[in-house]
């Protein structure tokens, strides 16, 4: 059977296949060759540490300051020009590549032949004098090669390069050697982290960790993963939100808490889902859902600025402006501008039904009023909010751990936030009633036995922790995959998640007709 790079390369059919993978294996056997060839010559092919005083990008930046200066650095050999008595080659660490410059009366006789015999993807360190050539590129000419690394399988440009976003998602590795623009948007994706961390921690929020085994599914309208604790003999979940672990802090009296962290749901996969992800969640005591409003503009604003320079930006083609004050609109006038249907005008079910039949909004059986608004919403009017807009007004029925507005029981002081067509956020004024938190949770309990996926269970556990007294609370959740694609211009969330769930291989005899 091929290993997994081997079968990765049979995208093209058979015969394709078949080809590139003798040709991955010639060239592999050719290397290996190398690498006894290296040990029987006394020299040991994967090295130890190596000193780097500057990265390639630095010493271009900074050549007025560096020109003549001796620098050290180190990286992968990308291209590579031997010629009689001097050479050049290209390596290329974090933040680029640079060229060098290796002649034999510099180096000595032996490692320029190494430097001769080395293959594409090698990993060298090169200490030497910075200049410019002839040509105007800015080098370093080698005064001391060293080997740290053999690379024993080529660089896939060697024969087709890498585009398939198969092999790219299923070895992250090789995308991010083969192409440069990968590693640039996972160092983004890192810093809008780090930056939305520095934001709250800076607004007083203390970052906290809670459990990702959870006894109980709850927090979130979706599927768990379940597994199996031997020790104690019972089924576990894998956490599909943070929320009810968090709310607990609250109840011990941490006031402004956050988490960032993977949840995990057992559900479809496309462009906007993975079945684990990165959600950020916060809950401030004594703030309601409003205040959480005025925070989740300012907190993704801020950190676009910082990560962009600019809260403007092109997603997908399409103007995006997160500088402008966002709109604040109630689900219901949104559905009524972009269908024409009036949730205030339906007196009872049936005519929810009718409304939602005559838009050609398919309803599974049972759903109520409420949840008929959110059905058209979620089908007729999500995909048309491309300029951020926080979304108010969501029915009770669908919001179990939201407290009620005042002037309308039956809708929720909640928002969601939407941008180009995609839920960003989620937040709520949090329900602190314990007695109706349990009657809700009872009422989720008949929908899931009834066959609702995507009901809650009951946690009795949270309930008693509400009944020790749970102060007014503010709570947002922010998808920070999404907001990673967005501030990247990603289209797919497996774009901007290092190693995104993928379908298991299919053996390769399966895929010659062995």
């Amino acid at each position: 059977m091929a290993n997994e790079n081997q079968q990765d390369l049979l995208s093209g059919g058979p015969e394709d296949g078949e080809e590139q993978i003798r040709e991955v294996g010639e060239q592999q056997r050719i290397r290996q060759e190398k690498l006894e060839e290296l040990r029987a010559g006394g020299i040991e092919p994967f090295g130890g540490r190596y000193e780097q005083t500057h990265h390639a990008a630095e010493i271009v930046a900074g050549y007025a300051r560096l020109e003549n200066q001796t620098v050290a650095v180190a990286g992968r050999m990308m291209a590579k020009r031997a010629m009689g008595k001097a050479s050049f080659a290209h390596i290329q660490d974090l933040s680029g590549q640079i060229q060098v410059y290796i002649r034999r009366d510099d180096v000595g006789e032996e490692a320029y032949d190494l430097f001769k015999s080395l293959d594409l993807g090698d990993i060298i360190g090169v200490k030497g004098k910075v200049f410019t050539t002839k040509t105007g590129e800015i080098s370093i000419h080698g005064e001391e090669l060293l080997l740290l690394s053999k690379a024993l399988r080529p660089l896939p440009e060697k024969w087709h390069g890498l585009k398939d976003v198969e092999i790219r998602y299923r070895q992250r590795h090789v995308d991010l050697i083969a192409n440069p623009e990968v590693k640039d948007v996972f160092i983004t994706r890192s810093r809008v982290i780090q930056e939305t961390r520095s934001y709250l921690t800076a607004k007083g929020f203390l970052e906290v960790e809670t459990p990702t085994l959870h006894s109980v599914a709850a927090g979130a309208a979706a599927k768990p993963f379940v597994t199996h604790h031997n020790a104690l003999d019972i089924d576990l979940y894998m956490r599909i939100a943070l929320e009810l672990h968090l709310k607990r802090l609250i109840v011990g009296g941490l006031e402004r808490v956050f988490e960032i962290g993977r949840v995990f749901r057992n559900e479809g996969m496309d462009t906007r889902h993975n079945p684990e992800f990165t959600l950020m969640e916060l809950y401030q005591a004594y703030a309601d859902y409003n205040d959480i409003m005025d925070l989740t503009e300012d907190l993704i604003r801020t950190v676009c600025q910082k990560v962009k320079g600019t809260a403007r930006l092109t997603y997908q083609g399409e103007d995006v402006d997160l500088e402008t004050p966002w709109r604040r609109a109630t689900m219901i006038e949104l559905v009524k501008e972009f269908t024409g249907a009036d949730y205030d005008e339906w007196a009872d079910v049936a005519q929810a039904r009718q409304a939602a039949a005559e838009l050609g909004v398919t309803l599974k059986k049972g759903d109520s009023r409420g949840r008929v608004l959110l059905e058209i919403f979620e089908e007729k009017v999500e995909d048309k909010l491309v300029q951020p807009v926080f979304v108010t007004g969501h029915p009770v029925d669908v919001s179990p751990l939201a407290v009620t507005l005042k002037d309308n029981p039956q809708l929720a002081a909640r928002f969601e936030l939407f941008i180009t067509g995609r839920e960003f956020a989620n937040a709520y004024s949090e329900l602190n009633d314990p007695v109706e938190q349990r009657r809700r949770f009872l009422r989720q309990a008949e929908q899931m036995a009834g066959g609702d996926d995507d009901a809650q269970a009951v946690d009795d556990d949270y309930v008693a922790a509400m009944e020790q007294g749970m102060p007014p609370t503010g709570g947002l959740g922010i998808g920070m995959d999404r907001l990673v694609m967005l501030i990247t211009d990603m289209a797919s969330i497996r774009d901007v998640i290092l190693f995104p769930t993928m379908r298991p291989l299919i053996p390769r005899d399966a895929v010659l007709g062995g």
